[in-house]
């Protein structure tokens, strides 16, 4: 591929992730390759070639003769996602509440504040940026790098349903409440109460997961 074909390339496939991951493109929607091609100004190649990327990454499928469309989320996968997070963070959050400094626990109860604001604004994408922030603060403050790499790793594949599941009413107050227990227990020290609380946390996200699955089956596939 040519270098102006392979920015061009490069263009499409980051837009089009992103639209995708925020869901701005829905699971199941089709892609309109002429669109694209209008949109972006390019020739039908570079659009076939992001759309090949994102089948390799499975956010798209390409039905031969039907088109290509927007893969459905597996909660299957996401399923299994969800139970290792709560494994693995449920003991950080235990490890945060027996070793995080105060200037640890500062830069928690900052990301608070600023979940707080995002909150009080109803701002959906500010809330979900320190939504990551405040799970990376965990591993990062503690120099857990490989673990934050897992983790890292679990959030590209779980951010498009997470982002869903931020929609509902409420679960944004919902879930700071649920961030301010994890970091009540952490500063107190309680190892135990810290373990259980990111459990809870991570627990209200499967819950709801299954709820939107049965209101919103079409986004979903087993």
């Amino acid at each position: 591929m040519a270098k102006g074909a392979h920015s061009k390339a490069d263009a499409v496939y980051g837009a089009l992730k992103r639209a995708i991951l925020t869901g701005a493109l829905e699971p199941g929607g089709l892609i309109e390759k002429a669109e694209l091609c209008a949109k972006f100004g390019v020739s039908r190649y570079p659009v076939s070639a992001a759309v090949s990327r994102l089948a390799y990454d499975q956010l798209v499928d390409v039905a031969p003769r039907h088109g290509s469309f927007v893969s459905k989320i597996s909660l299957h996968d996401v399923r299994e996602r969800l139970f290792i997070r709560s494994a693995l963070e449920g003991e950080i959050a235990a490890e945060a509440a027996r070793r995080m400094t105060l200037a640890d626990k500062d830069a928690l109860a900052a990301n608070l504040a600023e979940a707080e604001a995002a909150v009080e604004a109803d701002d959906r994408a500010a809330f979900y940026a320190s939504d990551v922030a405040f799970h990376q603060i965990l591993t990062s403050r503690l120099a857990m790098a490989r673990a934050g790499e897992v983790l890292d790793g679990l959030r590209v594949h779980l951010e498009r349903v997470r982002r869903i599941l931020m929609a509902p009413p409420g679960r944004i107050r919902g879930a700071l409440a649920e961030h301010r227990a994890v970091v009540e227990a952490i500063d107190a020290g309680d190892a135990s109460a810290a373990r259980d609380a990111m459990k809870r946390h991570l627990g209200a996200t499967g819950d709801l997961l299954e709820t939107v699955a049965h209101q919103r089956p079409g986004l979903f596939a087993e």
